[in-house]
């Protein structure tokens, strides 16, 4: 059964960029091919824009060199699906579209609203620290 595919948060993403922990090691599994990384043009919008806030502080050259490594790794997809299951943070439908257009096995986010459904189709909806147990 091949790698398993995986659909990644913003939030989970930002901390793979700034700090170690969790979300660095899954980062680096990534990378080492572990498994099979799906990313929206969309999410890569709202990448870029959460690595701009001031709070951060990351360099220009920070955010080119992880945009990069995110374009060299990921597989990206232009959704075309809509879906409107998350009501109280409508942005969090654009984490399920990408996993149902590549029939993702997971979805990694900390989001409450997404880890309150557990599952959607059968996808998991899991934290980084449950999907690192897991696997």
């Amino acid at each position: 059964m091949g790698k398993k595919k995986i659909v990644i948060d913003a939030n989970n993403l930002i901390s793979a960029l700034g700090w170690e922990g969790k979300p660095k090691e899954l980062f680096r599994k990534v990378i080492d091919k572990e498994y099979d990384l799906y990313i929206s043009i969309k999410q890569i919008a709202e990448l870029e824009e959460v690595m701009n806030y001031p709070k951060f502080s990351f360099s220009e050259e920070q955010k080119k060199d992880f945009l990069e490594i995110i374009f060299e790794i990921a597989n990206i997809v232009d959704t075309k699906t809509n879906l409107n299951v998350i009501k109280e943070d409508p942005d969090d439908n654009v984490l399920l579209e990408c996993a149902v257009e590549v029939n993702a096995d997971y979805i990694i986010s900390g989001d409450k609203h997404l880890r309150k459904l557990k599952e959607f189709g059968k996808i998991k909806i899991v934290s980084v620290s449950e999907f690192l147990e897991i696997l």
